[in-house]
């Protein structure tokens, strides 16, 4: 039989009790749930990105265009531009790329997301004309 001297049954281990855990654990979650939705509009701002690099793209594509034709082309092809795959098509790229019109002084391309980034019904939709003045037409 083990004997069990008077002064280690006085010695307790000290420890946070369940309910203070659970009070800390419920100030984390309000927390939480209020950081996160704030973070879903740095995904579509992130994405953006692809459609501004791309029109710029096109922009100076359209530029070379015009100093060796005098006038700026309706064709991507005739500017040798070569989208990439779209992402419903297997591919990577969230913006379909396009000349909406062009004449011999100007031009506009756009670029129209094929993603709905946070399901608002709404696509992104930007633009960009001969100047290289980049326009966001419709926000997602």
């Amino acid at each position: 039989m083990i004997k069990i001297n008077s002064k280690q049954k006085q010695k307790l281990i000290q420890a946070f009790s369940l309910a203070e855990i659970l009070i800390v654990l419920a100030i984390m979650g309000i927390l939480i749930m209020l950081v996160v939705p704030n973070q879903a509009g740095v995904a579509s701002r992130t994405k953006s990105l692809e459609a501004q690099q791309e029109l710029k793209m096109v922009q100076n594509l359209q530029y070379a265009h015009f100093l060796q034709f005098s006038k700026y082309t309706s064709e991507l092809s005739a500017i040798n531009y070569l989208p990439h795959k779209l992402v419903n098509a297997g591919g990577t790229a969230n913006y379909q790329i396009s000349i909406v019109e062009s004449s011999t002084t100007g031009f506009k391309a756009r670029a129209e997301s094929v993603v709905d980034f946070n399901g608002d019904g709404k696509k992104n939709i930007w633009e960009v004309d001969e100047n290289g003045v980049l326009t966001e037409i419709q926000p997602d």
